[in-house]
């Protein structure tokens, strides 16, 4: 495989990469999806209630769903973490740990990392009772008591993920109302294992060889407060780890990639799409979405740099 040249490498398998993986090898275009996991954050969300055409699926099983459609036409998976990306006479070399592969053409869509707190205790309980992923690790809270902080919609799932097997979960945000959608709210507000604290910021994260207790300030004061408690779930967001690409495009203020209408970056021949880029919205279906817009957009790059006619779907033999 190190000998042979893609005409598409895609870094990173969630919702975007893997939906630019299907509309690349619909293309008959030789594409392969290099990636350290499967479904990025969708694959770490408890119930999706909000993808067309599905009314409730939990996220891993809907990024399976992905993953084979997009096998099933011809796009290759690759586990591994990619190191370094260089160009050379007109390619794209990726390198992994243990391997390099080259391509004519490069989609990111690599996805985001969870932000921190910044606060005492985080690092130190990390694995310990701090924790990025409530689908990962809550089934360890059974009849334990939680908090999850946040005010997004990762915040509120993760808090009625946590209600089904926690004894008590504190649903902890810095602001006196939530930024996520209005209906999980209304089911939190009635579910009696969940209490909200708001305009409230953990400060510290106490305990011995576990997480114990948080330790909250309430805003605009000095008095802080005690609760116990054996884990804590952070869901304040996530940034962009584009350290890899930073020399190869454009990136704003926030580390994202920049991208244009059609997910073209600064460099010719390299698009990006997903989380990871500059679009406000960082949703499943709008990553999906941007996926094909970013296969589709690296396909009419090959056309046109080979001299071929681009042709709709109608006029292809598949």
């Amino acid at each position: 495989m190190e000998n042979e040249i893609f005409d598409i490498i895609i870094i990173g398998a969630g919702p975007a990469g893997l939906t630019a993986g299907l509309y690349a090898s619909r293309r008959t275009l030789k594409t392969l999806i290099l990636t350290k996991d499967l479904g990025g954050q969708a694959a770490i969300t408890y119930d999706v209630e909000n993808y067309p055409g599905v009314q409730v699926i939990d996220g891993p099983a809907l990024m399976e769903k992905f993953k084979e459609q997009a096998q099933n036409f011809g796009a290759g998976i690759k586990f591994g973490e990619v190191r370094a990306i260089n160009q050379k006479d007109g390619l794209f070399i990726i390198k992994t740990a243990s391997e390099e592969f080259q391509a004519k053409s490069l989609i990111l869509a690599f996805g985001l990392l969870p932000r921190d707190l910044d606060i005492p205790g985080e690092q130190k309980f990390k694995g310990r009772g701090v924790s990025y992923c409530a689908v990962c690790d809550g089934p360890l809270y059974k009849n334990k008591i939680a908090a999850v902080v946040g005010g997004g919609n990762a915040a509120l799932d993760a808090a009625e993920y946590l209600a089904k097997l926690a004894a008590k979960v504190y649903l902890i945000h810095r602001r006196d109302q939530f930024r996520g959608e209005e209906v999980i709210v209304e089911r939190l507000k009635k579910d009696p294992k969940v209490e909200m604290v708001l305009s409230s910021q953990i400060v510290e994260i106490k305990g011995g060889n576990f997480v114990e207790a948080v330790v909250l300030k309430e805003n605009g004061g000095d008095k802080t407060r005690e609760i116990k408690v054996s884990g804590v779930f952070v869901e304040i967001g996530y940034v962009a780890k584009t350290e890899l690409v930073k020399n190869l495009v454009k990136l704003n203020e926030k580390g994202e990639i920049i991208t244009d209408k059609n997910t073209s970056t600064s460099c010719p021949g390299i698009f990006a799409c997903g989380d990871v880029t500059d679009c406000g919205y960082k949703q499943i279906v709008i990553s999906a979405g941007e996926g094909a817009k970013a296969a589709l957009q690296a396909y009419k790059y090959l056309c046109l740099r080979g001299g071929e006619k681009i042709l709709p779907d109608w006029e292809r033999k598949w």
